[in-house]
């Protein structure tokens, strides 16, 4: 089974980037282009929200608030899903989540996907 390992949260200052990776393990190359990867994020006491995913052509769909300053991308050769986040805000601070799965479009909708890693936290200050 596909493990997923988040990296690369922290603390930030508003106005601040960060870049999120996520490494997958326990798959080969040709199963895991074939994924659908997405990440998402989730406050304590709220529903998990969709950031991006990116499908297995490349092409990646994003929840239209964040458009603009967050940017999904992979790299397979690495088995690496990256999150580059800019422009930070203190509303931007959760637990962020990669997932992976096959869903029959590659949106980034969180009941599309039951396998996920740990997580990441991302806190920015105002």
């Amino acid at each position: 089974q596909v493990q997923l390992q988040e990296s690369g949260g922290g603390s930030v200052q508003a106005g601040g980037s960060l870049r999120l990776s996520c490494a997958a393990s326990g798959i080969d190359l040709r199963d895991y282009r074939s994924l659908c990867l997405a990440w998402f994020r989730q406050v304590p006491g709220k529903e998990r929200e969709g950031i991006a995913a990116i499908d297995t052509d490349g092409s990646a769909r994003s929840t239209d608030s964040l458009k603009g300053r967050f940017t999904i991308s992979r790299d397979n050769a690495k088995y690496i899903l990256y999150l580059e986040m800019n422009h930070l805000r203190p509303v931007d601070t959760a637990m962020y989540y990669c997932a992976e799965d096959r869903p029959i479009h590659c949106n980034p909708q969180p009941e599309s996907f039951d396998h996920r890693g740990p997580g990441t936290q991302v806190t920015v200050a105002s």
